[in-house]
């Protein structure tokens, strides 16, 4: 399950959960929204199931972004233990793969 947070949150979600996974988009963005189901398909999967999955507005939580270091949209960052351990800007699957296998 994919959680929808703001910067608000997202400082708590960071701390409170170990491996953490965000995709950054904006509602302007279409690869963004494409990508939306693949995210979603993505966290149900078993082998993730020690990973929180969360969709964040990077137009709107401008702290959450500066955490992230987005740069570019769809953006995707890997948090463990509340510090980032890798991103990428990417509309590929694989290469969100990549990046949570590097938490897991």
């Amino acid at each position: 399950m994919v959680v929808k947070t703001t910067d608000a949150e997202f400082a708590q979600l960071l701390q409170s959960n170990e491996n953490v996974v965000v995709k950054y988009f904006a509602n302007w963005c279409g690869n963004c929204r494409l990508f939306a189901p693949k995210f979603n398909r993505m966290s149900d999967k078993e082998e993730y199931k020690g990973v929180k999955f969360l969709d964040i507005n990077a137009e709107e939580n401008p702290e959450a972004r500066k955490l992230g270091g987005v740069n570019n949209l769809p953006f995707f960052a890997v948090f463990k233990g509340g510090k980032l351990v890798a991103a990428d800007s990417t509309s590929k699957e694989e290469m969100v793969e990549k990046l949570i296998k590097q938490i897991i």
